[in-house]
């Protein structure tokens, strides 16, 4: 009896080493909480610093690292830099983690 093999799909290098930096961004807890607070709306450092516990610089240095990844977006408006998350397919992810771990 013939079996017809298996199509196995392996993701090339260049496109690994790209998921594995995406998932990477989320291996803080510290950035894991930014992203939260994110998901649901626009937020400037001071108070993401405020809502997450941690020190604006500290605030600053992961939303860079984020912000590189293109998981986040700035928008200036006068002295203020307001933070939002790229697009949706980022919240969906994120969801989706929440959901995993939550549910077991």
């Amino acid at each position: 009896m013939n079996q017809a093999k298996a199509t196995l799909v392996v993701l090339d290098e260049h496109t690994a080493a790209h998921v594995s930096e995406l998932f990477r961004s989320f291996s803080d807890t510290s950035r894991v909480r930014i992203l939260s607070a994110l998901t649901t709306q626009e937020i400037n450092v001071g108070n993401l610093a405020e809502i997450v516990g941690i020190s604006e610089s500290a605030v600053s240095h992961h939303l860079r690292g984020l912000r590189q990844m293109g998981l986040v977006k700035a928008r200036r408006e006068g002295k203020e830099v307001y933070y939002h998350i790229e697009d949706e397919h980022i919240v969906t992810l994120f969801n989706q983690g929440v959901k995993h771990v939550q549910n077991g």
